[in-house]
């Protein structure tokens, strides 16, 4: 139950962010998904697609997650590790959609200039 709790937690915190970047990216129609070295955008995608894209992810996995906790049974010597990389998991899927918004508005700020 406490994982199905902090998943919940996580794609909410998830889903909250990408709808702050929506209001904020109003006036854009795609978004960037995908740069080159350089800092060239190799595709974009439509605003609604690009900002969900991670939240969706998030829910699939943690969907996953709860999935395979429910019908295996961890090794004997690991059953306290399933909850700090469950929560690890989710620090990292925060992570990836910050850095994302991150370069998103990096991106548009410098082709405004």
């Amino acid at each position: 139950m406490m994982m199905i709790a902090i998943a919940f937690l996580f794609c909410l915190v998830l889903c909250r962010l990408a709808h702050a970047a929506n209001k904020r990216l109003r006036g854009e129609d795609r978004l960037p998904m995908q740069w080159w070295f350089n800092g060239d955008v190799t595709w974009s995608a439509p605003r609604a697609l690009a900002l969900a894209f991670v939240p969706a992810l998030a829910t699939g996995v943690f969907f996953g997650l709860i999935l395979l906790s429910l019908n295996e049974r961890p090794r004997a010597d690991q059953e306290g590790e399933v909850l700090p990389i469950f929560i690890g998991i989710g620090i990292v899927l925060l992570g990836i959609q910050l850095l994302h918004l991150w370069l998103i508005e990096k991106t548009l700020r410098r082709n405004i200039r």
